[in-house]
């Protein structure tokens, strides 16, 4: 069993260096391909990434699944709305997250997307009336505190990129209520490969009104989408379901927010970005701010 627990652990960790180092890639293709168009591809790849192995999953769990016809159809309807509805927040985060990443840097915009671990109460409590402790709302407020110096310039405006990834992590943060609500009750494989889909076509669409997609500018960033297609999408979806198998809750959530650190470090050794030392201040308080929400979580595990 511990060993289980040190792999589930491992691999989570992995999972954080995929998607923090994503940021950099998203950087990277930037002069290639437009936003919209570089999200629509990297989602149709993640799609089809996750899609091809559920479907086959599907087929082989089909004979054990219940007889009743009418739950079944049951469990497909809700799979397709969960799917669309995850697909509708995951789309438009992706979108904002992208675009405000043409305008900041990876490292800024790995932590303040990471701002949705601290939003998510906050819904909690304006949408569902679930009550937090004081800890919580002392996490909240170190990381607003860590986002003002990160982000806020003397003239107490946010820059262009961040105001854009801040609004990325709000919608982030409706997407891990979305995902929290529909993914105990559906196939987590089929429910991922629908919303990658409908997170697909929505880039698809504005990018056809408001770009100019071409073949020519998707080979030219060939390398940057296929690393946050199929690796970032795809095979961090399918570590992450695999090691929270064996992996507490709290531990899980604690590593995978280590993304937003390999940001920074991704900026720093693939693009040379430097930070000042405001900014790093900004860093240090978010992160602690991430690790602080942790711990009533932690908490109420070790006192069940």
């Amino acid at each position: 069993m511990k060993n289980k627990k040190m792999l589930g652990s491992l691999l989570l960790l992995f999972t954080a260096m995929i998607w923090g180092t994503a940021f950099a890639f998203q950087r990277a293709g930037r002069g290639a391909i437009e936003p919209f168009s570089f999200v629509a591809a990297r989602m149709a790849l993640s799609a089809a990434a996750v899609g091809i192995p559920a479907f086959f999953l599907s087929r082989c769990r089909a004979g054990r699944e219940s007889s009743d016809p009418e739950q079944r159809r049951e469990k497909r309807r809700a799979t397709l709305l969960g799917g669309l509805c995850c697909g509708v927040f995951l789309g438009a985060a992706s979108l904002f997250q992208q675009a405000g990443v043409f305008y900041t840097t990876a490292g800024k915009a790995g932590f303040i997307t990471a701002m949705y671990m601290l939003l998510v109460p906050i819904l909690e409590l304006l949408l569902f009336r679930k009550r937090h402790g004081a800890l919580v709302w002392g996490a909240v407020a170190l990381g607003v505190a860590g986002l003002y110096l990160l982000c806020v310039t003397e003239g107490f405006s946010l820059a262009r990129g961040d105001a854009l990834v801040c609004v990325c992590a709000l919608l982030f943060a409706g997407h891990i209520l979305c995902c929290g609500h529909f993914a105990p009750r559906v196939d987590p494989l089929a429910l991922s490969a629908i919303q990658f889909a409908a997170a697909a076509l929505i880039a698809a669409l504005a990018a056809a009104f408001f770009e100019q997609p071409t073949w020519a500018k998707l080979l030219s960033a060939l390398w940057p989408i296929l690393y946050c297609g199929l690796v970032s999408g795809g095979l961090g979806y399918t570590l992450q379901m695999i090691a929270q198998r064996h992996t507490d809750p709290a531990v899980a959530s604690l590593l995978m927010s280590l993304e937003s650190v390999f940001a920074v470090l991704a900026g720093a050794l693939l693009l040379s970005e430097r930070m000042s030392g405001r900014e790093i201040l900004g860093c240090a308080l978010m992160f602690a701010a991430i690790l602080l929400v942790q711990l009533p979580a932690a908490g109420k595990k070790r006192t069940e």
